[in-house]
Formats: structure tokens, C-alpha cells, sequence
């Protein structure tokens, strides 16, 4: 398996930009998956950048790192978003394998902690990941707040 950053004219690009919006989207938001990836995979900015586990040509992950994963706490960058791991590829270590690739690229560019949001309980604990909280979404709704030193 590799971990491939999406960037400018890659060749897994518009199968990248399928599979997120399949993953994380509705039918009403294509076009933002599109433009979010395309701008994200042009820019000189070190966030946004987004992820692509790959396995014989054929993409059996995914992850973000935002400047902000849609929610109250602006205050907190960078975000890790939109991990996702094939269906039949669960349960080999994909995840765990993102996760640690998102947490070094983030100390890579410098952040000391990376955040995320979720509903799954148990997952990211047994990572190391800290629940910190709460935050609150655009439509009022909270969802909990987890982070993680990039420090190894």
C-alpha cells in the first residue's frame, strides 16, 4: 500500500475527488468535493492536502488535513477529516496507518497537534487520540472533539 498526496494533474485525481464525494458527500455537494480537492491539490499552501491509500492502482483509503473541519473551534488547526477505508480492506491496519501518515505530515509542516471530529466511539482512543470536548456544527448539532501531539 501507498499514501499518496493528491496534487495538481494526478493520475488518481478525478478517482479521488469520486470516492470522497461518495464517501463524505450528497448528491447536492459534488461540486464542492471537485473544487475543495482540485483547489487543494494546486495550491502552494501547506493546508489543505488531501489523502489516497492506494493498493494495485485501485484507492482503498482516504484522509484530509483542513484548516477547518466545519465546526465552532476556528481556533484549533490543522483538522484530519474524511478518514475512510474500503469496506473489504478493514480490520488490516489501514487506518491506523493514515492516521500515523496524517499525524507526521502535520509535524512535518510544523503544527504540534492535529484534531478531529467524530461519532464512532472507541475508535481513535485506542490510537492515542484524546477526547478534549465537544464542538458545535453550522446547524447546531455537536459532535466530539479528539486530538493528538504530532510528537513521536
Amino acid at each position: 500500500m501507498e499514501i499518496i498526496e493528491l496534487r495538481n494533474k494526478d493520475r488518481l485525481l478525478d478517482q479521488a475527488i469520486e470516492v470522497f464525494w461518495q464517501q463524505w458527500g450528497s448528491e447536492e455537494n459534488f461540486k464542492f468535493y471537485e473544487d475543495a480537492i482540485l483547489h487543494s491539490a494546486a495550491t502552494s499552501s501547506d493546508i489543505p492536502r488531501f489523502y489516497v491509500a492506494v493498493e494495485a492502482g485501485e484507492i482503498i483509503g482516504t484522509y484530509a488535513i483542513l484548516r477547518n473541519d466545519l465546526n465552532s473551534r476556528q481556533d484549533l488547526c490543522p483538522w484530519l477529516a474524511c478518514l475512510y477505508v474500503a469496506e473489504e480492506h478493514r480490520g488490516k491496519g489501514i487506518g491506523a496507518k493514515l492516521l500515523d501518515h496524517g499525524l507526521s505530515v502535520a509535524a512535518e509542516k510544523g503544527y504540534e497537534n492535529l484534531y478531529l471530529t467524530t461519532d464512532i466511539e472507541n475508535y481513535y482512543e485506542k490510537y492515542g487520540w484524546k477526547n478534549s470536548g465537544i464542538v458545535y456544527g453550522a446547524g447546531g448539532g455537536s459532535i466530539k472533539l479528539y486530538e493528538k501531539g504530532t510528537a513521536k
